[in-house]
């Protein structure tokens, strides 16, 4: 395991890019851990890197391997860990799914890490019927808010699967959310779901416009008419 990690760290300490560093950083309010490593470059490596250790390491193997890179709390090494566990999605259990909620616990410290998972990984336990929406809830009441961000943004990913309702009923315990990031993704689902279903999605942000975090309405409204968006203001109270 300490000889795979320190390949890992090697290759990206040599492919290094203080320019690509620099762009990564300005779409982030907190210093970010990472080494700006170009985008093939470090798809062509992940694939070498499959083909070296696929015979040697089965998905147990795998998923302790991206446990330690999680650890590391880096951006790319978070990343190789959700790319290497999403090639392993015809071997996902529930187990699989409550064992990626431990790594909140372990080092997940940014939204974009947070949505390449919500991307490749967890939308193939709800389509495949390993877990419930149900369960996927659950994550609402999650202490870490990058946790609970996964379920507006995973239920982005799933919108041609599920309908409003379902989406409503999921979203509906964190609406007073007061995560920046939590209310960004669901204000973002919102405003995408808007596009077909626009009724039900302004009914439903009238229902929470006074109690729900701005950011939602903010996001959820955006591609309103700039007057009709008025009507989502929050009531003064008297």
């Amino acid at each position: 395991m300490q000889e795979r990690l320190n390949t890992i760290q090697t290759f990206f300490e040599a492919n290094s890019d203080q320019k690509i560093k620099d762009k990564y950083a300005r779409y982030f309010k907190h210093d970010l851990n990472c080494y700006g490593i170009d985008t093939n470059v470090f798809k062509n490596q992940k694939e070498v890197w499959l083909k070296e250790w696929k015979e040697e390491l089965n998905f147990d193997g795998f998923m302790a391997l991206s446990d330690e890179l999680v650890k590391s709390g880096n951006l790319e090494k978070t990343s190789l860990a959700i790319q290497l566990t999403a090639t392993f999605k015809d071997q996902f259990t529930k187990e699989t799914f409550h064992h990626i909620g431990t790594w909140f616990t372990l080092g997940f410290n940014n939204w974009a890490s947070v949505d390449v998972l919500c991307m490749l990984v967890l939308p193939h336990f709800i389509t495949q019927n390993i877990i419930t929406l149900e369960e996927l809830k659950a994550w609402n009441n999650a202490e870490y808010e990058w946790q609970r961000r996964c379920v507006p943004v995973t239920l982005n990913e799933l919108r041609k699967t599920i309908t409003p309702s379902e989406v409503f009923s999921t979203i509906e315990p964190i609406m007073p959310d007061g995560s920046e990031y939590v209310q960004k993704g669901i204000g973002t689902l919102l405003r995408t779901i808007w596009k077909n279903h626009p009724n039900e999605v302004e009914e439903f942000l009238l229902k929470y416009k006074d109690d729900c975090g701005r950011l939602i309405i903010q996001y959820a409204t955006e591609k309103m008419d700039k007057e009709y968006r008025k009507m989502f203001r929050k009531t003064k109270k008297q």
